[in-house]
């Protein structure tokens, strides 16, 4: 054996050994019980660089929501605040763990959520949905002023619309300069109608476990300009109540000690969850408008499952049909076809596996398809070298004349179905995304498993003085 092709097999051993490596871990993970990798994965310890699961295999909740469009703010326009709707949507359920989800725009005013692996949509629900509008006021501890508007509050079953805002027979009696809000533990607060600090002037949030009332608290950071506003709001009023409203809802309502810059907190009879959740969607931010679910489904880890099973079946047969029809009909040439191929799939999932890829239905079909491709590239390869047979060529001659003559129709037709899958990656969403994925890592690996392994094994072939190969 040639120095050249020495280098060439240890090159394709390593690439085998390499891929094998990288799959294990998908083999070791699904290999568990469904209960057991949901336990795993909760607890973080789920592998890194493996193949994860669409909506479509793994079950989970879909959702789709959609911006009410009267409540933006009048300057921002409407594709802005989509935009930004979806940024602080993904950063939020990014910051909460959930793993592969497909966020997408639909039509003017709608965006589909995809959560794989999340069974219960009213905890995603809560957290996408939440406003998250943070508000610093100044509590009017004298409520004679609006005595009127409390005794109509309290003479009524409904005092609040969906929003957290009075209704107009309640607020007309509430004096100009004030706001009356439900308290988060029951109960209603005076105050100030005016916010001088937001949650836009935040710089970070974080749960501070255990916090002095035995609940966790979510401890927040201002910015520069924050921490200046905030300064001036509690040194003018020292001594007085600062309401910290979250949604129209006042949280906790401490009394001013001293001046206060950079941080603070807000307390109340937070379950560690809630805290999260809160901490998340203030580190994130604001939507520009609530969002509403007009649609949610979930399916189930069983579906996912016999889609799996279905999919894999599928895989299966048309991989056996494939290598008995090249090895039948091919010979030897065929067999040596079958073997990149079969090198071809364990490369494919191995580079999947590697960048963490979602496989989904479609991506699995992507996936046959590139195994289809592979082996027209073999046929085109074993064709031509069977025409230069038929002129009475030496084998050397044959598989080198073969693979210089297959190559330019080989990489058009691959380079122009990589380029239509570059198409589907760019445009397309969701399940389109993921055969768009799968079809081009096949493509590629195609390329390199059709063309350079098979010639590596020819040439291997003819180290044993073989005279003649069957085609």
């Amino acid at each position: 054996m040639s120095n050249k092709l020495a280098v060439k097999w240890g090159l394709i051993i390593a690439i085998l050994l390499g891929s094998l490596y990288l799959i294990y871990p998908n083999y070791k993970w699904y290999s568990k019980p469904l209960t057991e990798r949901e336990t795993l994965d909760a607890l973080g310890e789920r592998p890194k660089r493996m193949l994860n699961l669409g909506l479509d295999l793994r079950g989970g909740s879909s959702l789709l929501l959609e911006l009410e469009v009267s409540k933006l703010n009048a300057k921002e326009p409407l594709n802005e605040a989509m935009a930004r709707a979806i940024e602080i949507i993904r950063n939020r359920i990014d910051q909460y763990g959930v793993a592969e989800t497909s966020i997408t725009k639909q039509g003017d005013k709608w965006i589909m959520v995809q959560l794989p692996g999340v069974s219960n949509p009213q905890r995603a629900e809560e957290l996408i949905g939440k406003t998250a509008m943070l508000e610093f006021r100044i509590v009017k501890n004298d409520t004679s002023i609006a005595q009127q508007a409390f005794e109509k509050l309290e003479s009524m079953d409904k005092p609040f619309d969906e929003n957290g805002n009075l209704v107009p027979e309640v607020a007309q009696l509430v004096p100009a300069g004030y706001q009356i809000m439900r308290n988060k533990d029951g109960g209603y607060t005076l105050l100030t109608d005016t916010a001088p600090v937001t949650g836009a002037d935040l710089e970070n949030a974080r749960v501070v476990m255990m916090g002095e009332n035995g609940y966790p608290e979510v401890s927040f950071e201002f910015n520069a300009e924050g921490s200046k506003k905030f300064g001036q709001l509690t040194g003018a009023n020292i001594g007085k109540n600062l309401a910290i409203v979250l949604d129209n809802t006042v949280q906790s309502a401490p009394t001013i000690q001293a001046r206060i810059t950079k941080q603070g907190r807000i307390s109340g009879t937070f379950s560690a969850e809630e805290a999260r959740a809160l901490a998340i969607v203030l580190k994130a931010g604001a939507l520009p408008a609530p969002v509403k679910v007009i649609e949610k489904k979930t399916i189930g880890p069983t579906l996912g499952e016999d889609s799996i099973k279905s999919g894999l079946s599928a895989s299966f047969y048309a991989f056996v049909i494939i290598l008995a029809f090249m090895l039948v009909y091919y010979k030897a040439a065929g067999f040596i076809a079958d073997i990149a191929l079969a090198l071809n799939f364990v490369l494919t999932v191995a580079i999947m596996s590697y960048f963490s890829a979602t496989l989904t239905l479609p991506g699995i079909a992507g996936m046959i398809l590139s195994l289809a491709m592979a082996i027209d590239a073999n046929v085109l390869i074993i064709e031509r070298m069977r025409e230069e047979k038929l002129l009475g060529k030496p084998v050397y001659e044959i598989i080198n004349l073969g693979y210089d003559k297959a190559w330019s129709a080989i990489f058009d037709s691959n380079i122009t179905t990589i380029i239509v899958g570059a198409c589907l990656l760019q445009f397309g969403t969701g399940p389109v995304k993921g055969f768009a994925v799968t079809l081009i890592i096949g493509l590629l690996v195609s390329l390199f498993t059709a063309v350079f392994v098979t010639r590596a094994i020819y040439e291997l072939v003819l180290t044993s003085n073989t005279k003649e190969i069957s085609l």
